[in-house]
């Protein structure tokens, strides 16, 4: 790939503007940000934003054949009590997503990354594998 151009989507102001609020926002309980690549315009924008909803039920609400990002932030407890709330950079990618648009999504994810200001990059191919036993478990690493 090395020789190629890789597309890396425009992160408008108006996407850092929503990041940088939901990043500094006082969470009380699970919430996300979804954003995706709008392939024409090559530029990422919102999909969606949820309060109170648990990884299951993104399920329900991410599209099966198309990648999405999601920044999470996850109500985390503690052994010894204390609560946190960490902000999860989550990339779905579908292994039968189209391949252009899956090249759109991995050429941004690094920009996505630092814009985010997020730890790490968490990857999940399986739709069924969204769930807080795996958030748990990539958490623990």
């Amino acid at each position: 790939m090395s020789g190629q151009n890789v597309n890396v989507c425009d992160i408008g102001e108006d996407v850092k503007e929503k990041l940088k609020k939901f990043r500094f926002q006082k969470h009380t309980s699970n919430c996300a940000l979804i954003l995706k690549v709008n392939r024409d315009k090559q530029a990422l924008e919102v999909d969606d934003e949820l309060d109170n909803i648990e990884l299951e039920d993104l399920q329900e609400i991410l599209p099966s054949h198309q990648p999405r990002f999601i920044v999470y932030s996850y109500k985390l407890e503690h052994t010894d009590g204390r609560i946190s709330f960490p902000m999860c950079f989550i990339f779905y990618t579908p292994r039968d997503a189209h391949m252009e648009l899956q090249v759109m999504y991995a050429g941004t994810q690094r920009a996505l990354a630092a814009a985010v200001g997020a730890p790490r990059l968490l990857e999940v191919r399986e739709i069924d594998d969204l769930t807080n036993e795996w958030l748990n478990d990539k958490l623990k690493r």
